[in-house]
């Protein structure tokens, strides 16, 4: 996938688009960014995402205009968001006195396949980033921007910043690679529906993608997949000073059982249990995170994460879609899950904190029945 090796004197952080919640945000990071440079005199990448609500304000004007835009329509505009947030942070940092670069998604060196709207890394070419690095002191990455080999501009997909981070500290040979949200790290669920989650302080890269998988707001699953197969450590930060590292993500980390409830989450229910299979295994080649599971509703396959175009989807798939049953809850194990359906939002969090509460009460946080 790459052609990199060698050690890194270049430090790779993201900041989630929560970092910027208003426009004092950006000269606010920008000084913290000033700061730790003055400390460590290493070169920093910083992965941005858009400021919350800008993607979606993108994608809502695109569906007043045309109900099924193309993908590669899709994936153009909705990029536009994150590459504004990088060149307001690059204002900022030059406004310090500081050397900036921002690099767009043909510029990073990262390669991708299939869908232009979830595409796959193919490629990470280590000299784009690299040479950047040796003209500025920060080099501001917009998240989710690729492009194929022809060139064409591609999205990583929803919520891929994380990927993009880790990608390019593959690029730059580092060791680590931090990610800052608006949590200090990963926790046992939502801490902001259920209080009485707790931090989980490490996690293995399989827990984490599997928590990821079934839609968990943890880190992108191709992101650590990706730190798994060249083995950086992910240290998951709080995006505001004094910065705390809540969980880090590495090959000795542990598997506590947990609570995923993404409320942008779909279960669709199959006739059987083959149906079901086909269509996860079918979305999961195009990109789109799903998964086959069983429920009292009957054989389910849950789109994870939500931004997907069901009926544009399946019809692109040739699939019949499947009838949508509810949001789906899934009490996660160390080697296995249980998925509730809850009828709507509201019930979604009363049906987390049922399923948290015997977690918490009743069963070692190693497993869950």
């Amino acid at each position: 996938m790459s052609d990199i090796s060698g050690i890194s004197d270049i430090d790779v952080l993201k900041f989630g688009g929560s970092t910027f919640r208003t426009p004092a945000d950006f000269p606010r990071l920008a000084k913290d960014l000033a700061q730790r440079l003055r400390h460590s005199g290493r070169t920093l990448v910083v992965v941005v995402s858009a400021m919350p609500g800008e993607t979606e304000t993108l994608r809502g004007r695109l569906s007043e205009i045309v109900r099924h835009p193309s993908e590669g329509s899709v994936a153009g505009l909705l990029t536009l968001a994150d590459t504004v947030a990088a060149r307001l942070l690059a204002a900022c940092l030059e406004d310090l006195g500081l050397t900036s670069r921002v690099l767009a998604g043909h510029q990073q060196g990262i390669t991708t396949q299939g869908s232009p709207m979830w595409a796959r890394i193919a490629h990470i070419a280590r000299e784009p980033l690299r040479s950047a690095a040796r003209s500025a002191d920060v080099v501001i990455v917009p998240g989710g921007q690729a492009q194929d080999a022809d060139g064409t501009p591609t999205w990583l997909g929803k919520n891929s910043s994380d990927l993009t981070a880790v990608a390019l500290a593959v690029a730059a040979g580092a060791a680590t690679c931090e990610i800052h949200s608006d949590v200090d790290g990963v926790y046992t669920c939502d801490p902001h529906l259920v209080p009485d989650s707790t931090l989980m302080s490490s996690l293995s890269y399989e827990h984490a993608e599997r928590l990821s998988g079934y839609g968990a707001k943890v880190l992108h699953r191709d992101a650590v997949a990706l730190a798994r197969e060249h083995g950086i450590t992910i240290h998951c930060r709080s995006n505001r000073a004094p910065y705390a590292e809540g969980t880090v993500i590495s090959s000795t980390g542990t598997a506590p059982g947990a609570v995923v409830l993404n409320r942008n989450s779909t279960a669709l229910r199959f006739p059987s249990t083959d149906r079901s299979e086909e269509a996860a295994r079918l979305l999961n080649e195009a990109g789109i995170t799903a998964f086959p599971t069983d429920t009292d509703a009957g054989p389910c396959v849950v789109v994870a994460g939500g931004y997907v175009d069901i009926d544009a989807t399946f019809s692109r798939l040739a699939l019949t879609p499947g009838v949508p049953v509810g949001i789906p809850v899934i009490a996660v194990g160390a080697d296995h899950a249980v998925t509730r359906l809850a009828a709507d939002a509201e019930a979604s969090v009363v049906v987390a904190r049922q399923l948290h509460n015997r977690l918490a009460n009743s069963f070692e946080r190693t497993s869950f029945a």
